[in-house]
């Protein structure tokens, strides 16, 4: 148990669960895996998985519904790319992004944290100021 290893004032994060419960869903946990080994949160729509897998809006509001339905908090991730950035679509971006967290989360949202990553900054050499 993760939990037993890890003082009650520091929470941890699992960083990623599978939108369903069981199935044959090789590489993917399922939230109630996490629970079962003591963890509360899970981080979801990271821009890595967004990118490199391919996860859609659709996909991480099922994995968010899924988890806050299984018990978790969930961190969920929002950010646009440099590509879009520089295209002027910062905030269509985001609101697209929570706007598909909406109906996932309902009235959780005290189970929730939207963490804003500013994936244009990552690797690039560039910096996102406090206004940003």
């Amino acid at each position: 148990n993760v939990r037993a290893n890890v003082p009650k004032t520091i929470g941890v994060a699992a960083q990623n669960c599978w939108k369903v419960e069981k199935g044959a869903f090789t590489g993917e946990i399922s939230a109630p895996m996490i629970k079962d080994v003591g963890v509360d949160w899970v981080i979801l729509g990271h821009s890595e998985r967004r990118t490199i897998f391919g996860e859609s809006d659709q996909l991480v509001a099922d994995k968010v519904a899924n988890a806050l339905q299984h018990g978790l908090k969930v961190i969920a991730c929002i950010g646009e790319t440099l590509e879009e950035r520089e295209s002027g679509k910062t905030e269509e971006v985001v609101f697209r992004q929570t706007k598909a967290l909406v109906p996932a989360i309902g009235d959780n949202w005290k189970n929730v944290v939207l963490a804003y990553e500013p994936v244009w900054a990552i690797g690039t050499g560039k910096t996102a100021s406090p206004q940003q």
